[in-house]
């Protein structure tokens, strides 16, 4: 990483897990990308589990981007009809981190294989604010939170608040 371009930036995280089927307590990944913000030093200001709705994920994701800087939406990313996250956050998006995406799908490729082109991983840019939609499985929050979003956070708030 070229250090010239990294800004001092105090990074703020907010995860939105998306399910119907789990709750605060059973929300594993969610539980996960926490554990992966403290060891990396980032504080937790907002943290919900909602439904697959378009609205609910809207509401919140509004909600987190005036507190934070580095939102994880995980779950509601595959292909089932409820699964929405991607429907809901693509449209707000005003810069779109189109490589995250792509290294997302190369990376689980290695542990998956071909299934790793079912996931519509997406990121981007809101107010020159970070937002990561990504698979709510363990297995995928690990590898996009620890390997792609926390050794590049400073480096894409640095360029989205120049």
């Amino acid at each position: 990483m070229n250090r010239e371009h990294v800004k001092p930036i105090a990074i703020v995280g907010g995860i939105i897990t998306v399910s119907t089927t789990r709750n605060k307590e059973s929300d594993t990944s969610g539980k996960t990308i926490q554990a992966l913000f403290a060891g990396a030093k980032i504080p937790i200001k907002h943290y919900v589990v909602i439904p697959d709705t378009i609205e609910d994920i809207r509401f919140e994701l509004s909600k987190a981007l005036k507190i934070c800087n580095c939102i994880i939406l995980d779950g509601g990313t595959g292909l089932t009809p409820d699964d929405v996250t991607i429907e809901a956050v693509s449209p707000l998006l005003e810069k779109k981190i189109d490589g995250f995406g792509e290294l997302f799908r190369m990376k689980s490729y290695d542990e998956i294989g071909t299934s790793a082109m079912l996931s519509r991983a997406v990121a981007g840019t809101i107010q020159g604010k970070a937002v990561f939609c990504i698979p709510g499985s363990t297995a995928a929050v690990i590898l996009a939170t620890k390997t792609l979003i926390i050794p590049e956070i400073s480096h894409i708030l640095s360029h989205a608040n120049k």
